[in-house]
């Protein structure tokens, strides 16, 4: 695992970023990966840094994947906590983590998050499929299931859901359908297809 502080160190060094905010996130869970985490107006400009700075070389994104934090209160279970961790409603947000690797230099992984100003109108992020390639599919799966909507991002649609359907079944308020689509039902009723 990469250490943090000399990450922020080296992005310190670029005249560019000193005024970026980068912070650390601490995971109290088992695997105790830190993260990284940015705001969302320099995430690109950094994400280039990591790629391109030669003691970094964070060249290959490895996983992309979406996290919903509704506010109130929430089970930490997933954090590898017992009981409830307070959230006030204004700290609803969506965020989108990134597992970046050093092919190169054989280091990593380093995470990196990104948070949406809110769960509604401002569930919007940049995309950085321009910097890691492999992040533009799993970008359209966060879109799909999150409903963050990623800024230039090339082909932003559905990948694994219909046009049609209506919600983001990953995030915490979703509520299943009371019937499921008439082509479904008739699968779950024996009809051939």
């Amino acid at each position: 695992m990469i250490d943090l502080d000399f990450v922020i160190e080296r992005i310190r060094t670029e005249q560019h970023l000193l005024a970026a905010r980068v912070s650390t996130w601490t995971n109290a869970g088992p695997s105790g990966q830190n993260a990284l985490v940015v705001e969302q107006e320099f995430a690109v400009d950094l994400a280039l840094f990591l790629r391109d700075d030669p003691e970094l070389r964070l060249d290959y994104c490895s996983n992309v994947t979406g996290i919903d934090w509704p506010g109130g209160s929430a089970k930490a279970s997933a954090m590898g906590q017992d009981g409830d961790i307070d959230r006030r409603p204004e700290d609803a947000h969506l965020e989108v983590v990134y597992h970046l690797y050093s092919v190169a230099l054989r280091h990593g992984p380093l995470i990196l998050r990104l948070r949406t100003a809110d769960r509604a109108e401002k569930a919007r992020l940049p995309s950085l499929s321009s910097v890691w390639k492999s992040a533009e599919l799993q970008e359209r799966e966060v879109y799909d299931l999150y409903g963050i909507a990623f800024e230039r991002h090339p082909d932003l649609r559905r990948i694994l859901l219909w046009d049609e359907f209506e919600g983001h079944p990953m995030r915490k308020d979703y509520e299943m359908p009371d019937e499921a689509p008439a082509s479904t039902a008739s699968i779950e009723e024996g009809a051939a297809p």
